[in-house]
């Protein structure tokens, strides 16, 4: 069995590593980019165009002659049959105006059903929320766990999710992809299935602790039983939800692509954080060599 408890030094250490480059990341963007992260035009504000083709049109055609301007990352969605919507960064007047001939011309005649201009306000208030929706599901999940174990669990189980969420972030920022209200959806879920997989292993450790015959074991031991008996629920939970998650990454289009690359990041941290990072930090936080 894996002495996970006895090889912390290990895991926190591998762990403090990938958090330092994913802080690094966010260094390095905001000097040399200005922004730690690549915001989109949820945040940043932008163009929307609203447009109805004279005839049915794929998100491929659209995006094609969008690549010719290098608005690639564009979201681009189908309203109805001959309907699309185009969100993509700031344009002139001058440009957007040859991107619609463009359109008109390489795909089909189309008619601008709206035509926006989403400014930096909106964009500052979707900042503000989606921090405020990370405060809140912070406070939440320190609440829970706090009436559900004790206070030490929910903070071991916050730092995990602190984790997770600066990893999948710092691998984000590292390839540079475009930041938008979904990634804060992916951030979220992943804190979700993180706190999940976390209580399972908290669970299995309470329940251990009240057994007979575990009674004479260290407080440390138990973590490790405990961690190794979930360990295969574990596995298991992580790589099915994987396989899905890998489909919508390379089925999804370029839409879903940073959305379903956090998850994939998010994930796997999560599955790790709660194994070898949430039940150590309890184990060191208990203190005493024998369970109470």
């Amino acid at each position: 069995m894996l002495d996970v408890v006895g090889k912390r030094r290990i895991w926190f250490t591998l762990s403090g590593i990938l958090i330092l480059v994913s802080i690094s990341a966010f260094i390095f963007n905001a000097f040399a980019r200005g922004l730690p992260l690549n915001l989109g035009i949820d945040f940043l504000g932008g163009t929307l165009l609203n447009l109805r083709f004279e005839r049915e049109v794929t998100v491929a055609e659209v995006r094609r002659v969008l690549d010719d301007y290098k608005l690639g990352e564009s979201v681009i969605q189908k309203s109805g049959e001959k309907d699309v919507l185009i969100r993509t960064v700031p344009l002139d007047n001058e440009v957007r105006t040859k991107l619609l001939k463009d359109l008109g011309e390489k795909v089909a005649p189309a008619e601008i059903l709206e035509a926006d201009v989403i400014g930096p306000t909106i964009g500052r208030e979707l900042s503000t929320q989606a921090l405020w929706a990370l405060v809140i599901a912070s406070l939440g999940i320190i609440i829970y766990v706090s009436f559900r174990f004790e206070f030490k669990y929910a903070v071991a189980a916050l730092l995990a999710l602190y984790h997770d969420a600066i990893i999948a972030a710092g691998a984000i920022a590292l390839l540079w992809r475009t930041v938008d209200v979904p990634f804060v959806a992916a951030i979220l879920t992943i804190m979700g299935y993180s706190i999940n997989d976390t209580i399972v292993v908290f669970d299995r450790i309470r329940e251990n602790l009240k057994k007979p015959t575990l009674a004479k074991k260290k407080f440390s031991e138990i973590v490790n039983i405990s961690i190794w008996e979930t360990l295969a629920r574990s596995i298991n939970t992580v790589l099915t939800t994987i396989i899905m998650v890998l489909c919508l990454l390379f089925l999804g289009g370029e839409p879903l692509r940073t959305f379903s690359l956090t998850l994939l990041i998010g994930f796997t941290a999560g599955a790790y954080s709660s194994i070898f990072i949430a039940s150590p930090i309890v184990a060191v936080w208990e203190g005493s060599p024998k369970k109470k």
